[in-house]
């Protein structure tokens, strides 16, 4: 092969190479809309799905998030849930936090995990959602490794101190707007689904 002949297939290799990246570039740019999140069964097998869900926070000037149901626990802790949406894949996100409203620090994260053992170990994996009317009971999603769609990694809790959690779980029916959520250890709590 000639020097001419390398330095054109060279050539072509490069502007094969820059068009294949204008193409990403452009498909990373956008209008402005977020990217869309891959869904339970767009993650790839041996890769992480939990979702990562924002913890609640308030906005600069809006005051503190609402409050729209709250469960007793042991060892002082009080389980405040802010919100429950619904969404148009078919699932419903229930957040809040979990505050230690007792005198010692609270050290058994354990038992929020449910019957999990393994994939989701100190996690909310234990919490569920009944709809009555559907005498229905739906569990935290999981991702094809058995990891839950749910807050992980947590830990001690000192006493005053609080974390923020999520749940996702499958909808109930459309016509099913109100469900009783469950976190092992702490009282019922019966919620209105949004969305």
């Amino acid at each position: 092969m000639g020097i001419r002949q390398k330095v054109k297939v060279r050539g072509g290799a490069a502007v094969a190479v820059a068009a294949v990246l204008a193409l990403a570039l452009a498909g990373c740019g956008g209008d402005g809309e977020k990217a869309k999140e891959p869904t339970k069964s767009e993650t790839p097998q041996g890769q992480a799905s939990s979702p990562q869900q924002p913890a609640p926070t308030a906005s600069k000037g809006s005051g503190p998030l609402e409050v729209i149901a709250t469960a007793q626990g042991a060892s002082g802790l009080v389980l405040e849930i802010n919100s429950a949406v619904r969404d148009q894949d078919g699932y419903v996100t229930v957040s809040g936090k979990i505050k230690n409203a007792g005198s010692a620090t609270f050290s058994d994260i354990g038992v929020f995990r449910g019957d999990e053992k393994t994939a989701s170990p100190a996690s909310v994996a234990g919490a569920s959602l009944v709809d009555t009317a559907g005498k229905k009971r739906y569990l935290v999603l999981r991702d094809t490794e058995g990891r839950c769609a749910c807050t992980t990694g947590l830990a001690f809790m000192p006493s005053g101190e609080s974390v923020a959690f999520f749940a996702q779980f499958p909808a109930p029916p459309v016509t099913t707007n109100t469900v009783v959520f469950g976190l092992p250890t702490f009282t019922a709590a019966t919620i209105k689904i949004s969305g």
